[in-house]
C-alpha cells in the first residue's frame, strides 16, 4: 500500500503565485485541477495524478521547474 506522502506528491504541486502569472488561465483551461491557497505566497494544485503528471510536463516545458 502506497504511503500518504507519496499520494500527496503525486496529486498535487505547490509553487510560488508569481511562477503562475502567465500559465494560470492557460492551466485552468487545459487541466482538471483546482487552485488553492497554500500560503499568503504559494498555491497548492491539486488533480489527478495522471493531470498533475501531465501539468508537471507543461510547467517543464514552460520553463517552470518543480521544487
Amino acid at each position: 500500500m502506497p504511503s500518504p506522502g507519496t499520494l500527496r506528491d503525486s496529486t498535487q504541486i505547490v509553487l510560488q503565485y508569481d511562477l503562475l502569472d502567465d500559465v494560470r488561465e492557460e492551466i485552468e483551461a487545459e487541466f482538471v485541477v483546482s487552485f488553492h491557497e497554500h500560503t499568503p505566497e504559494t498555491c497548492r494544485i491539486i488533480g489527478s495524478p495522471v493531470e498533475i503528471r501531465a501539468l508537471s510536463d507543461y510547467l517543464a516545458r514552460q520553463g517552470i521547474s518543480l521544487p
